[in-house]
């Protein structure tokens, strides 16, 4: 199969088993259910779980037993999506293709939606296939929440934020990045490697693939942000000037921009030699650095 069909393969077996979990949550305020429903089953790429369950299969494992995990990190990520369009952070009105989540059901139930996912996420990380040691388990939620928390995933948020209008080092986007983008990125490797067992050296090469498709990513988006088409992307362009971000395009220009991404992702290739049967990653680095989306 090709990297695409890996994708979508994944995708399905992913947004069946999220549907299943909200079907289970029945009981909760109807219009509360409506709004995650809205925005977790809004489509999207599912590219960090497809990570996750794409590493665990590299490694000799079946995906199946660590779906779970995987539709948490994926919670985990709409609940900050949400978050993110609200107007007291980036107030953007589209999201996927439609209106966001506030625009469709109000900022308060918006605001409990992404409340509801973010401790979703972690009721669904616990519940835990028998074949899974539940010492890793413990561990590769601890690993999760530290990646989704104040020092990582929230924390790079808040400096990005107090970062708008302002001139800052490129060490200061890096560590800006490594906590909006990177961290819930790293962690599909992480989680994957955790549940397996894997030995230090796999662990540590998987971690280092996802750091540099991570920032690639980012960066990646960055570009998308000057130069992409709004159709396309589903929500709007250009709101990084708008919003004074600094990205890397805006200290570095898009030219080094792109060539940086390059490096990157071969650098990312490059950690896949430890692994047998990786070709799906190394094609997935390879169509992250020219998307679109």
């Amino acid at each position: 199969m090709s990297v695409n069909e890996v994708l979508l393969c994944y995708s399905k077996m992913i947004e069946q088993r999220l549907d299943e979990i909200l079907q289970s949550n029945s009981d909760a305020p109807e219009v509360l259910n409506n709004a995650m429903r809205y925005s977790l089953l809004a489509g999207g790429k599912r590219l960090r779980p497809a990570i996750m369950l794409e590493f665990y299969k590299v490694l000799g494992g079946d995906p199946e037993d660590i779906l779970n995990f995987a539709c948490a990190v994926e919670m985990i990520h709409t609940y900050s999506l949400i978050h993110d369009d609200l107007p007291c952070m980036d107030d953007d009105d589209m999201r996927r293709g439609k209106p966001s989540c506030h625009i469709a059901f109000g900022e308060d139930i918006a605001l409990l939606a992404g409340d509801s996912l973010l401790t979703l996420a972690f009721e669904t990380a616990s519940d835990v296939s028998d074949s899974i040691d539940p010492k890793n388990a413990l561990k590769a939620i601890n690993l999760l929440g530290k990646a989704a928390g104040m020092c990582k995933m929230a924390g790079g948020q808040v400096l990005d934020l107090q970062s708008e209008g302002k001139d800052i080092s490129l060490d200061e986007i890096n560590k800006i990045h490594d906590g909006k983008t990177v961290a819930m990125i790293k962690i599909n490797a992480q989680i994957a490697c955790v549940l397996f067992g894997a030995d230090k050296v796999t662990y540590d090469a998987a971690c280092d693939f996802c750091e540099s498709i991570g920032l690639a990513f980012q960066i990646r988006d960055d570009i998308l942000d000057v130069i992409g088409d709004e159709k396309t992307l589903g929500k709007p362009i250009g709101s990084d000037d708008s919003n004074e971000k600094n990205t890397y395009v805006s200290l570095l220009g898009l030219d080094k921009s792109v060539k940086i991404v390059n490096d990157l992702t071969n650098k990312a290739i490059s950690n896949l030699d430890v692994f047998e049967n990786s070709e799906n990653l190394r094609e997935l680095a390879q169509m992250l650095a020219g998307r679109n989306i």
